[in-house]
Parts: structure tokens; C-alpha cells; sequence
């Protein structure tokens, strides 16, 4: 079984170019309204589409985000080192806000909780082992 996930924001197209530099990613399957913004646009890594993003005209759901400390949903990212890790972070906090400052836990060695501009929350790690 797959997870699809969809990052339903406003400003989808800014978003997209924002995501791919991210994380590395390219874009695969889209489909375009016609002001430009995403209907749906595929964001892959190494050829397989890890999630999608689509335009959100309410502004109010990304805000409420960014105002919560503890988000209900968080997308996980499993980065390959710690370089792309900060890279990672070091954009999603730009305009966002860091939920936890980079770090270890028991089972990543290096690891962080962001919401970024759109209001999206982040856990970022490098995984490396699971507890006992």
C-alpha cells in the first residue's frame, strides 16, 4: 500500500518551485488552472512521486497552521544525510517557524520539527536506527 499525501496551498506554483529546491525533487504529472496555479503537481525524488501539491484559494487554514504550536499532521521526511537535512530545514524556516531546533533523537541522530511558509509541518530526520 501507498500513502498519497496532497499539500493543499495558496500559491501553489511558488510553492512547487520552493519544494523542489527543498528537498531535490523534480516535478512529474501536473495539471495547470488557468491563472497558473496547480490543480495537481506530482513532486518526485529519483522518479517516484513522494507527494502532490495543489492550490488552496482559503488563506485562513495555512495561517491557523502557522499559529499552532502542535499541528495534528506532520509530513515525514526521511532525508539520505544531515547535509540535506539542513538544507532542508534551512529554507522551511524561512518565513515558517521551528516547532523543535535541529537535533538527535533515539532513533535519528540528527532531526527537526518546522511549519513552513504555507503553513505545511514538517518532521525531518535522518534516520539511523530504532530503539530496542
Amino acid at each position: 500500500m501507498d500513502l498519497g499525501v496532497t499539500l493543499y496551498v495558496k500559491n501553489s506554483a511558488e510553492a512547487v518551485d520552493f519544494y523542489i529546491d527543498a528537498f531535490g525533487m523534480t516535478l512529474g504529472y501536473n495539471v495547470q488552472n488557468s491563472d497558473g496555479s496547480f490543480l495537481h503537481a506530482e513532486l518526485q525524488k529519483e522518479g517516484r512521486t513522494i507527494f502532490a501539491v495543489s492550490e488552496n484559494g482559503e488563506e485562513g487554514m495555512g495561517k491557523l497552521m502557522l499559529a499552532a504550536r502542535q499541528p495534528i499532521t506532520s509530513c515525514g521526511v526521511n532525508l539520505d544525510n544531515d547535509e540535506e537535512l539542513r538544507h532542508a530545514y534551512d529554507l522551511l524556516c524561512t518565513g515558517g517557524h521551528v516547532l523543535r531546533e535541529l537535533g538527535p533523537l533515539p532513533w535519528s541522530p540528527c532531526s527537526a520539527d518546522v511549519v513552513d511558509q504555507y503553513g505545511v509541518c514538517w518532521y525531518l530526520f535522518v534516520s539511523q536506527h530504532r530503539p530496542d
